[in-house]
């Protein structure tokens, strides 16, 4: 593909981000680069991830044998290749996060470990363009066993990587080799198959949003055709034939059809997010409306309160509707970053806010709590309760802590990728206005019909609900300025005036240089309750603030109050003292419940006598969810019991 064919596809003359449909959406997603975040919450977690999480996340893939697999493959070592049998796609996802980073703030030593990884890639690929360093040195031959064997999903990872490398840096070497591979795709499966593949799919989406995205960098058809095939071609059961389970590779009912998501929780979310992408390119309503209906259930009854989505251990899986036990959860934080992606392309499509909802809670309650305040340590397994005494099982459980790596090290380049790119899940623009979705201080540049409009954006959020939105430069026309009002912030006011929740505060008139329009976000206490359909949670409340969920760790907690004994009284819930949390390096904004242990249910009552808002002797401290573990693993609760 040559500069002059990437530059007819292009949208913006910023970095277009992970998503850049080239069909008309509700919504255009800004380039990564029109977006700068600037000092404050998640510019500290950018630069933990580039400091320490993508360097060692590089010596991780060196130690694991990752890179050597394709040293062997290329002909240039020798042994036995190592780790799982989708090995590969851990390093094309940590290409992909050092190219957005790359992006984000230029460094030439993270571009030359890109290209020379790149140089490794191409010289493992096959003449014929498949490219795979585990599967034909294990199996034997090639797509013998789409259930499990992961090829397409690899081959997903590295187009995603290829066109995240064009897009930041500009080279196009990996963006020949994925080109290579879905040619070789396009041969071998779906329409214009001549193959005895040409039925199978694989057990594990990725490439259907993969090949989309291939398709809007080099507008080539056959990569669009053949991921509405493969979405198309789930659903009918043809992965039993290999032995694998229709209902967790979600090969039992067509995408089209299904009302709701089952089975393995990030092959799930994977497959609707490909979906959406090849709605959007379609431009085909009805299977967004269905997509929508799909994930209104999949909120509204197999979520946790943290946006977590996964609720079986066995499978790694969805659980039936209001399954959602809290020590239970599996709650995958790769099952997270899916989600989020599914979301985002929903919210192009249609412009709800909910979406962008749902991706603020996720980010901050699913995602978030899977790598480690100060980087590197990972999060496979989100759980939402450790009892006293629990000790780990398995190398995934939580009470183990976080861990450098994992044998099945999906999550912590996934982490990576997504917080490198995170700018893009800011801000958007329609033909006439800009939306602002997700609130950190920074700089948003868009173009709408009208002519650009540069935002400047002041917040402490999310521990401080006060927005300040400074306009630029603006056209001389006038353009809508719609900023996000959460569904939780009842309340809320723009410029003094009340606005209402779950939707956008929208400002139309023409801007001028200097113009300020201020959001105040109510970020107090608030109690959650559960719906009364999950069993697990009866008679339980939890704590959010904002848009952060809290937790209860026990090294926070008096002497003598064991946290699967207390009980709390709703009404005394308040803001806590901040200095509780002190050793808790970016993890401010402390609540307090009152609460006190008690020997049987029949001392219940007595708790409605404790003060509220006392700092001794039987006050509970939560912190925010995402803090949990960076000290001590001990017992941790998120829903308490209520008198």
């Amino acid at each position: 593909m040559t500069d002059t064919t990437y530059d007819t596809v292009r949208r913006t003359d910023g970095i277009p981000g992970p998503a850049h449909p080239l069909a008309q959406t509700t919504l255009r997603p800004l380039g990564v680069s029109d977006v700068s975040i600037g000092e404050g919450f998640w510019l500290g977690r950018q630069h933990v991830n580039r400091d320490e999480s993508i360097p060692d996340g590089l010596r991780q893939l060196n130690e694991a044998g990752n890179l050597r697999n394709f040293e062997i493959a290329a002909g240039r070592a020798t042994g036995e290749v190592l780790g799982p049998i989708f090995a590969d796609s851990d390093v094309y996802k940590w290409l992909e996060a050092a190219a957005w980073e790359y992006g984000r703030e230029p460094n030439e030593q993270l571009l030359t470990d890109q290209l020379t990884i790149t140089e490794l890639v191409a010289a493992a690929q096959d003449d014929d363009g498949y490219l795979n360093t585990v599967v034909p040195v294990r199996e034997g031959k090639r797509y013998g066993r789409p259930d499990r064997d992961h090829e397409h999903y690899c081959a997903g990872h590295l187009i995603q990587a290829a066109v995240a490398q064009k897009r930041a840096t500009g080279h196009d070497e990996l963006l020949n080799v994925a080109i290579r591979v879905a040619d070789h795709l396009v041969r071998e499966f779906g329409p214009r198959s001549a193959t005895g593949s040409a039925g199978d799919v694989d057990g594990h989406p990725v490439i259907e949003t993969a090949l989309v995205e291939l398709y809007r960098e080099t507008a080539t058809r056959d990569y669009l055709d053949l991921a509405e095939w493969f979405v198309d071609a789930r659903g009918h059961r043809t992965l039993e034939r290999f032995g694998g389970n229709s209902t967790y590779l979600s090969d039992r009912v067509p995408v089209r059809e299904a009302t709701t998501v089952e089975g393995h929780a990030v092959r799930a979310v994977y497959l609707a997010t490909g979906a959406a992408d090849v709605a959007i390119e379609t431009s085909d309503s009805e299977l967004v409306s269905t997509l929508a209906g799909q994930y209104a259930h999949m909120a509204a009854t197999k979520q946790y309160l943290t946006g977590g989505l996964g609720s079986r251990w066995e499978g790694e899986a969805f659980g039936d509707p209001f399954e959602l036990p809290s020590d239970r959860a599996y709650a995958e934080t790769c099952a997270a970053i899916g989600a989020i992606q599914w979301a985002w392309r929903m919210l192009l499509a249609t412009g709800e806010a909910s979406y962008a909802d749902q991706i603020e809670r996720m980010l901050y309650n699913a995602f978030l709590p899977g790598v480690s305040l100060r980087g590197g340590d990972y999060f496979y397994v989100n759980t939402l309760h450790v009892r006293e005494g629990a000790h780990a099982d398995d190398e995934r459980s939580a009470v183990g802590g976080r861990h450098r790596w994992f044998g099945c090290a999906c999550c912590p380049p996934n982490v990576m990728r997504t917080l490198s790119s995170l700018g893009g899940y800011v801000a958007t623009s329609s033909a006439d206005g800009v939306q602002v979705h997700q609130y950190v201080p920074g700089t948003v540049h868009a173009a709408t019909d009208a002519g650009d409009l540069t935002l400047t954006v002041e917040t402490g959020y999310p521990f401080d609900g006060a927005v300040r939105v400074t306009v630029e430069s603006a056209p001389d026309s006038p353009v809508a300025l719609s900023l996000r009002v959460p569904s939780w912030a009842a309340d809320a006011t723009l410029d003094g005036a009340q606005v209402a929740a779950g939707g956008y505060a929208t400002v139309t008139r023409r801007f001028a240089p200097g113009d300020v329009l201020v959001l105040d976000l109510p970020v107090t206490p608030r109690i959650a309750r559960p719906l009364a359909r999950i069993d697990d949670l009866r008679g339980s409340l939890a704590i959010e603030r904002g848009p952060l969920v809290y937790a209860f760790e026990a090294v926070d907690q008096p002497n003598g109050v064991g946290l699967d004994e207390a009980i709390v009284d709703a009404g005394s819930v308040a803001d806590g003292d901040a200095d509780a949390s002190a050793g808790l390096a970016g993890a401010s904004g402390v609540v307090d419940a009152a609460g006190i242990p008690i020997a049987g249910p029949d001392t219940v009552p007595g708790l409605v006598t404790v003060t509220v808002g006392t700092t001794s002797g039987n006050v509970l401290t939560g912190i925010p969810y995402f803090a949990w573990a960076n000290r001590d693993v001990a017992d941790m609760r998120i829903w308490l019991r209520e008198a």
